[in-house]
């Protein structure tokens, strides 16, 4: 039988005496409650599109295939081409498979995904840690491709670093990248590039931005700078101040085409994140590169439509759409426009942000990725997931009231098409399902999450001022973790800046400030605990708990 646990986390600058739950308190613990629901939805789904997946798992990697048949489809299991590929097995599905299994099932989480970890390095190396593509059938094994290590990387691994910090995965990243830049191929007058596209380019230099400050190697540093002035000295002045698609190195010319969907826009991304870096560190660089960043991005917001929503392609010269598509990642390219504000304190590009939040609404059940599937008359459940995504990471920092009715009447959408056997549309992208439901949830929750979540475990969370109301139903006393400043203490950003395959941070606590615990209505129950306590996990049985910031000398001997 579950019991609701309600717990009241008040976190001021100073003590507070202990007071009685008013009548508003009490109404925003029910708002609390309701988002409970939502967190214990999107994650029951996260939990069942993991067990579904790993009934595919070849037998002796236990890696999964790109696709498996539909229920209904004429391909038997054991006759479909089972291929594992770095940069879509990889990159889009195990790595939230891992984050799934950390939340829901630890004991999953050591023991089976690590394997996976390990059966990864030993099957896929193809040169160095490089990986290749890998028959299931047959056990053969292709050659290395830059393209799998890029975006296993930018797609995969750093997600799953950006949550967890610095685990067996971010050493797996640390390395396949460092080999895989090693070996750039594409020769240019800034030295040897791993591509001759934005898209590859741009997977690199999101990865390069974070490893530059998290290890202090130089050769990331050196790797970001190379890639990163290729684009500011040579494509953004021959490219009508935007990235090129394609771009020849050595021609010195591009295709003239500006794509601002996911395969195209991680260039943009790229280069603002590592333009924070040049400016944290005070460089010429810096000084250098902000005028063609912000022409870069005013010339974005041009082309984008009348509500701010931006087209999947344009011409790079005229900025006309190439096709009517609208660009399900448009907040990927936002979130670049609100970091450089971050840096710059330029509110055009924070008022851009905030216009275009404010016009979701006109956009609900918006097919955003058009398929000919009779199965899907909505569209791919994809094109939810990754504006869902593109909201949130926004709305973290500007929570503009329409978009956040918007994200959950989508999200409301996006779970539904989740089939009763736990999949979607049998396809590596489902762990972006998983991944947009964990963002969620984590909204719901405010980034306070159980240690082991059981079915039915509810946890909701409402951040008012200085305080936050946590809501929870939990079978037992439960151990519960609260968030922290993963950016700093994890990535050693300065700030907490926009950025691709992040977990926004809610509510966090100080490692090293003290924080009072106790019952509303029994403060005599009272426990003190350190931030990094609460950090690893404390106890809350049933009740309303008080938890408040406590100055060392108003602690009680």
């Amino acid at each position: 039988m579950l019991r609701r646990v309600s717990v009241v986390a008040f976190v001021l600058a100073g003590a507070l005496t202990a007071r009685a739950l008013t009548t508003a308190d009490e109404a925003v613990t029910a708002q609390a409650r309701d988002r409970g629901v939502r967190f214990e939805r999107a994650v029951a789904a996260m939990d069942r599109l993991m067990r579904a997946w790993l009934t595919h798992a070849d037998e002796r990697t236990l890696l999964l295939p790109d696709r498996v048949p539909w229920p209904d489809s004429d391909v038997a299991p054991s006759g479909d081409a089972r291929e594992y590929t770095p940069h879509n097995s990889g990159a889009d599905l195990y790595p939230y498979l891992i984050l799934t299994a950390q939340l829901t099932d630890p004991d999953l989480y050591r023991g089976r995904m690590m394997e996976m970890l390990r059966n990864d390095v030993r099957y896929t190396s193809a040169e160095a840690s490089i990986p290749g593509n890998l028959d299931l059938h047959t056990g053969k094994l292709g050659p290395p491709s830059l393209f799998g290590a890029g975006e296993y990387a930018k797609d995969g691994l750093l997600a799953v670093t950006e949550y967890l910090g610095r685990t067996p995965w971010y050493d797996r990243m640390v390395d396949m990248v460092a080999d895989a830049m090693e070996r750039a191929p594409v020769d240019s007058r800034f030295g040897r590039l791993p591509a001759s596209d934005s898209e590859l380019n741009g997977d690199y230099l999101q990865v390069l931005a974070r490893l530059g400050v998290m290890t202090g190697d130089q050769r990331f540093i050196d790797w970001a700078r190379r890639i990163a002035d290729a684009y500011i000295d040579e494509v953004l002045p021959g490219n009508h101040g935007v990235p090129s698609s394609e771009w020849d190195f050595t021609a010195h010319t591009g295709d003239q085409r500006l794509r601002l969907r996911d395969h195209g826009n991680e260039l943009v991304v790229g280069l603002v994140l590592q333009y924070a870096n040049e400016q944290r560190w005070r460089s010429p660089r810096a000084a250098k590169w902000r005028a063609p960043i912000a022409r870069m991005l005013d010339r974005i917001l041009e082309s984008a439509n009348p509500d701010g929503l931006l087209y999947n392609e344009v011409d790079a010269a005229t900025l006309k759409p190439i096709g009517p598509g609208l660009s399900d990642n448009w907040g990927y390219v936002y979130g670049a426009l609100y970091a450089f504000y971050q840096c710059t304190g330029e509110r055009r590009y924070r008022d851009a942000v905030v216009r275009v939040l404010r016009n979701l609404p006109k956009y609900r059940d918006h097919v955003w990725e058009p398929t000919t599937n009779a199965r899907l008359p909505r569209g791919s459940f994809d094109g939810y997931a990754d504006t869902i995504e593109s909201a949130l990471y926004l709305v973290a920092r500007e929570p503009v009231p329409e978009a956040l009715e918007w994200i959950e009447s989508e999200m409301r959408v996006m779970l539904d098409m989740q089939r009763p056997d736990g999949h979607v549309e049998y396809w590596y992208g489902e762990g972006n399902f998983s991944r947009t439901a964990m963002l969620y949830a984590l909204m719901q929750s405010r980034g306070v999450r159980p240690a082991r979540w059981q079915p039915g475990m509810q946890v909701g969370a409402v951040q008012d001022n200085e305080r936050l109301y946590l809501s929870l139903v939990a079978p037992s006393p439960t151990i519960m973790q609260f968030d922290y400043a993963r950016h700093r203490r994890v990535l050693n950003l300065d700030q907490n800046y926009v950025r691709l395959n992040e977990f926004p941070e809610w509510f966090v606590v100080d490692e090293n400030t003290l924080y009072r615990l106790h019952p509303t209505t029994d403060p005599s129950r009272e426990m003190i605990r350190l931030g990094s306590e609460l950090i690893e996990g404390v106890e809350l049985s049933a009740g309303d708990w008080v938890v408040e910031r406590a100055e060392p000398n108003d602690v009680s001997r």
